[in-house]
């Protein structure tokens, strides 16, 4: 099951109160005031976790609740605060408030937002104490916690969606060029949601979005893929599954391109790539209409693999290498603190050597000397 929307409620915990306490200690009369302060409460964190896939991995849970700050003590001790309730959420998660303004969008692994922060604690009664008053009983309690209902929407992130009608073979070219495995099947509307796969190239990697098929006004809401369209809007290149065999094939190209431009316009101005798929089928006449209208086109067939490698070559070229990773998922920052750990270890390995060759060169001139003989020592002690 693939769920891209959920609503959740946060609740920040409340701030420890302050105490109204004054200081007892034998001969120390009138010690005067010293309550503590309260502790915060805990915020309630969303955090992308790379290993969800959809907002399903969040579990059932609605209703997600800090604990409170605890309160002040006696000796000025301040109560401890609460810990942070660590919301894990999928990468790609955009979260909205009741209104449906975008609040944060979480695109990096492990990225945070605060999504309800917690009370202050309250003020004890130390922080009262005048010259005109020395003895206050006054103490402030703890601030109430932040509460609010959230909706999260998910869209998926990929550098290449795939775009294209039932049947057109999209999910048979997934399993070929990818680590994806989506549901394969001679009916329409096999896949019934987004599947990702990885396709490896030249020591880096990319990801490949296969969303359901989609039908002539799915912008308006017709068949399935319109509830869809919005996980390849992340996306930086579109690649158009056409069925080759079918007469009207660049027509398909055309009522796809409209249905994008008619859901957003930005998607129908992201740059593409063509496949043209069934090959093993015959499909002359496909390539030809391609032609005539001046759009390049890859030959491919899922079936017996042809163009495959040449597709994926394609795409790898399309994709820009600041957004593919390396085979290993190491992120760039990661590569570089890597290298940066190593530069410190070998400067550190450096300085100690030159640090244990200095009095290594001093005992070598000292054995190297020579030796005092017995008049020159007896001539030296005169």
């Amino acid at each position: 099951m693939f769920l891209d929307e959920k609503s959740i409620e946060v609740r920040s915990g409340k701030g420890g109160d302050g105490i109204c306490s004054f200081h007892r200690e034998k001969f120390v009369p009138l010690g005067g005031p010293d309550g503590g302060d309260g502790g915060r409460g805990g915020h309630v964190i969303l955090q992308v976790n790379e290993q969800y896939s959809t907002l399903l991995d969040m579990g059932n849970a609605r209703v997600y609740k800090a604990q409170n700050g605890q309160p002040g003590g006696a000796k000025r001790c301040t109560g401890a605060s609460a810990d942070d309730l660590i919301v894990s959420v999928p990468r790609g998660t955009i979260v909205k408030d009741e209104e449906g303004r975008i609040l944060a969008d979480l695109t990096e692994d492990g990225q945070r937002w605060i999504a309800a922060r917690g009370g202050k604690g309250g003020m004890g009664n130390q922080h009262f104490a005048t010259p005109s008053n020395q003895a206050p009983r006054k103490c402030l309690p703890g601030e109430a916690g932040e509460k609010r209902v959230l909706y999260l929407e998910l869209k998926l992130m990929a550098d290449v969606g795939l775009v294209g009608f039932p049947n057109a073979g999209k999910s048979s070219l997934v399993n070929k060029i990818s680590s994806g495995r989506p549901k394969v099947g001679d009916y329409p509307f096999t896949t019934l949601e987004p599947v990702l796969g990885i396709v490896q190239m030249h020591g880096h990697s990319f990801v490949v979005a296969d969303i359901p098929g989609l039908l002539e006004g799915a912008s308006e809401g017709k068949g399935l893929g319109h509830q869809f369209l919005k996980h390849i809007e992340r996306t930086h290149t579109l690649l158009f599954v056409i069925d080759g065999f079918l007469d009207n094939a660049y027509e398909q190209f055309a009522v796809l391109k409209g249905e994008l431009a008619a859901f957003h316009p930005k998607l129908a101005q992201k740059p593409y790539v063509i496949a043209l798929n069934k090959s093993d089928l015959g499909i002359k006449a496909a390539i030809k209409q391609f032609k005539d209208n001046g759009e390049k086109v890859i030959v491919t067939s899922a079936f017996t693999g042809e163009g495959c490698t040449e597709l994926q070559e394609a795409l790898d070229a399309a994709v820009p290498h600041v957004q593919k990773k390396k085979v290993g998922w190491e992120s760039k920052k990661l590569t570089e603190a890597k290298t940066m750990k190593a530069a410190d270890k070998t400067k550190a390995k450096a300085a100690r050597k030159a640090t244990a060759a200095k009095p290594t060169a001093g005992k070598v001139a000292a054995r190297s000397a020579p030796k005092k003989s017995a008049s020159q020592k007896t001539a030296t002690k005169k």
